[in-house]
């Protein structure tokens, strides 16, 4: 029997499901995590043969300390995952910490998380990136404004999701941003894309070949969701366009993905710009190896008649799904942010589209920030639909 440690299997909420389908596939579910066992949920309990608690998740030595009383009791580790971007660092070195070669090691992390590094696998791609220049002096920075034109982007280059990032519209923008960024922190500046992001989402078996592939589109900027307390919108394709499935192939296969769930992010342009492309082409904006966040594998699995927990947990076992793929639609997130005086009440939507809404829940604070407070997915077999429904849930009275 294999040993599978799942770092974290009670966060997100839904997680929980990839341990489930792990242990119907006869793997060994080990979780660690710092959640009482009491407080775990009875699906979660029931997914894993073993809990290990830890007091802190952020305690390095700690986890070290429960992955090798895992080994001692169990045996050899033939994976550990997290599907967290949070912890993906941490991950890669346990793996090479206790010598588990399944995944990702400590000397593949630069190239996977630091977004300058990134640039290199995109363009061996083919995939055109932007113009960058690593924060160094203002005055640098302001050459670099100069050379490229405002607006600039300004994030850290280890970054997870729009935590403190930057979109610098003049010089007093970029001396604000001088005074506001974290002293330690290493930032990378980016021309500006004028593009709307458009993802590829697959699940990749040992070969580097992929066994399931969808996409979403995010209409609104997540950056500007977080730095504006805006309200947050983003939908499942139905298909997904072919241009964007190529550029998920060539990613995959520069940046050396196997036996992994892979969320990569791609610009749409919107206009023509100059060094990148044309209206409509793909330009890279950044990978990340791991499922994409929150509640998209169930809007996935909502919108392609599916469960993604089951393939992903397939590959792991077996390198190969027989999951089938059935009816195919647009599946949409809506999550409205508290303090608004919306047109339509929570009772207004669940009836007007009781028949379409699949998930209405409330969201953790960790999740809210980027996502909103109040949250619903539904399906809709076209995108007119899908916009009619945007439109009524985001209105606001005047």
């Amino acid at each position: 029997m294999k040993n599978f440690i799942f770092i974290s299997p009670n966060f997100p909420s839904n997680y929980w499901m990839f341990c489930r389908e792990l242990k119907k596939n006869g793997l060994n579910v080990l979780g660690i995590g710092d959640q009482p066992y009491d407080e775990l949920s009875e699906d979660l309990k029931n997914s894993l043969n073993e809990y290990y608690k830890v007091s802190n998740l952020e305690n390095d030595d700690e986890v070290y300390r429960a992955v090798a009383f895992l080994i001692f009791k169990h045996g050899r580790i033939d994976w550990l995952e997290s599907n967290n971007e949070y912890w993906l660092e941490r991950d890669a070195r346990l793996r090479t910490d206790f010598n588990i070669t399944s995944g990702f090691q400590e000397a593949d992390i630069p190239h996977i998380k630091l977004k300058s590094q990134m640039k290199e696998y995109y363009k061996k791609a083919g995939i055109p990136v932007a113009r960058y220049h690593m924060v160094d002096t203002l005055e640098n920075c302001l050459d670099f404004a100069k050379e490229v034109g405002y607006p600039v982007v300004a994030k850290p280059d280890n970054g997870v999701g729009a935590s403190h990032t930057f979109k610098i519209t003049n010089d007093a923008d970029m001396k604000n941003f001088f005074e506001l960024k974290w002293p330690d922190e290493t930032y990378i500046m980016e021309e500006f894309i004028n593009g709307e992001v458009n993802s590829y989402d697959a699940i990749i078996d040992s070969n580097g070949e992929p066994m399931f592939e969808t996409g979403n589109v995010t209409p609104m900027s997540i950056m500007d969701i977080v730095n504006n307390n805006d309200n947050s919108i983003y939908y499942i394709l139905k298909n997904l366009p072919e241009d964007t499935r190529r550029a998920g192939r060539a990613t995959v296969k520069s940046f050396g993905v196997k036996s992994r769930f892979v969320h990569f992010e791609f610009f749409r342009l919107q206009k023509d710009q100059d060094g990148l492309g044309k209206k409509g082409d793909i330009v890279a904006l950044e990978v990340n190896m791991r499922p994409c966040g929150g509640f998209t594998p169930d809007m996935i699995d909502f919108a392609h008649s599916t469960d993604v927990y089951k393939i992903w947990a397939d590959m792991i076992a077996f390198d190969r799904s027989t999951m089938p793929v059935g009816k195919a639609s647009y599946c949409a997130f809506a999550g409205r942010r508290d303090g608004k005086d919306f047109a339509l009440t929570h009772s207004d939507i669940m009836e007007k589209y009781k028949d379409n809404i699949k998930m209405a829940e409330r969201l953790p604070e960790v999740l809210a920030t980027a996502m909103g407070n109040q949250m619903y997915v539904a399906v809709f077999s076209s995108q007119k639909q899908m916009d009619v429904f945007y439109k009524d849930i985001l209105k606001c009275n005047k």
